[in-house]
């Protein structure tokens, strides 16, 4: 049995050093206004909603609720919903990103912008950055049931 479980493990982290998936979460976070969280990040144009990469050890709620805290000092005080799952090839061919809806955050303070974040802030759904990205736009569309969910990111 101990053996067997040893032998589980190994093969288990073959395969990860061979075909490696990344998991990621992203979080449509909304204040008691209605407006939607977005940031503007260093390293790659446009406006998106928060998220990134679910660490080793914990879970994607525990990943998305970080990240909303790293990114933007916002605390959960509503509803956590995940929204969908979408494969994400632009990122790689095994790159999955979950997708959750948030109806209630609460900002400690602003965000200072730092090494990852130029920039944040909450927005009307109606007045959106003129540079908020295609895929941000297409799952508030999918939120708001303009639209159907779709596979991929």
């Amino acid at each position: 049995m101990a053996f067997e479980k040893i032998l589980v493990r190994a093969m288990h982290g073959i395969h990860l050093f061979r075909n490696p998936m990344t998991l990621g979460v992203r979080a449509a976070a909304f204040d008691e206004a209605g407006r939607i969280f977005l940031v503007r990040h260093t390293y790659v144009s446009g406006w998106h909603m928060p998220g990134g990469g679910v660490d080793p050890g914990e879970t994607a709620e525990e990943g998305v609720v970080r990240e909303l805290k790293e990114e933007g000092n916002l605390t959960v005080t509503g509803t956590l919903s995940l929204k969908a799952v979408y494969f994400n090839k632009n990122a790689s061919n095994r790159d999955h990103v979950l997708f959750f809806h948030c109806d209630g955050v609460q900002q400690s303070e602003p965000k200072r912008p730092d090494t990852e974040i130029a920039e944040s802030g909450f927005y009307a759904l109606d007045d959106l950055p003129d540079d908020t990205t295609p895929a941000t736009r297409r799952r508030l569309a999918e939120l708001a049931g303009r639209s159907a969910f779709d596979a991929y990111w």
